[in-house]
């Protein structure tokens, strides 16, 4: 997929973490100090603004403009750790200008260590990591972009769901223990959103 796909497939996905700004919140009142949706929204309505308004010719550009949006304006912990994934991302992808099954899968894997790195979550710690990792680890060895980022949202979506039966390590969650059972972390749940997003434009654009 060409960086001009790219660009538009990540508007796309921006527009549609805004409009799920009720669920985020929903989610995050449950379990967290319910603003996350609000601080999804703040980054994304930055990230869409960044795109509309800027040219790009590499994914590096692209990623790099998407992380520090985010970092900026999301603000709180939610805004670094979805920053440090994008930024990640484009310290890996650098002077690429194409999206295809290879650099999808470096999206994920370094976008993974940046956010661990930053965050210091691992898997079953009720966080985004839950659903990012399986995601980063599916989409390995696909064959076709198609391939890759449909079995990378299936797994998020699974890694979202497995996160209600886990306590939660860090943030508010964790000083619910066991209440929190029942209840995904609303940091799995953006990034299926994300990754869905992702797919749906992907299954649209490419015959």
């Amino acid at each position: 997929m060409e960086i001009e796909d790219t660009v538009a497939m990540f508007r796309q996905v921006a527009q549609s973490m805004i409009d799920n700004t009720d669920l985020l919140t929903k989610a995050d009142q449950v379990i967290g100090d319910g603003d996350h949706g609000i601080g999804m929204r703040r980054g994304f309505e930055q990230v869409l603004k960044d795109l509309s308004d800027d040219k790009f010719s590499t994914l590096g550009d692209l990623l790099k403009k998407i992380g520090y949006g985010l970092m900026n304006a999301a603000g709180g912990a939610s805004g670094v750790i979805f920053g440090s994934l994008f930024i990640g991302a484009a310290k890996a992808l650098g002077e690429q200008n194409h999206l295809d099954a290879n650099n999808l899968t470096i999206l994920l894997q370094r976008g993974l260590e940046s956010v661990k790195k930053r965050g210091k979550a691992q898997p079953g710690d009720k966080t985004m990591v839950d659903a990012l990792e399986p995601a980063a680890k599916a989409a390995a060895n696909q064959s076709s972009l198609t391939e890759c980022i449909t079995a990378a949202a299936e797994a998020a979506r699974v890694g979202m769901e497995e996160t209600k039966n886990m306590v939660a390590s860090f943030g508010r969650a964790k000083s619910l223990g066991d209440r929190a059972l029942g209840s995904p972390d609303p940091g799995s749940i953006s990034i299926f959103l994300i990754l869905n997003s992702m797919k749906n434009y992907i299954l649209t654009s490419i015959k």
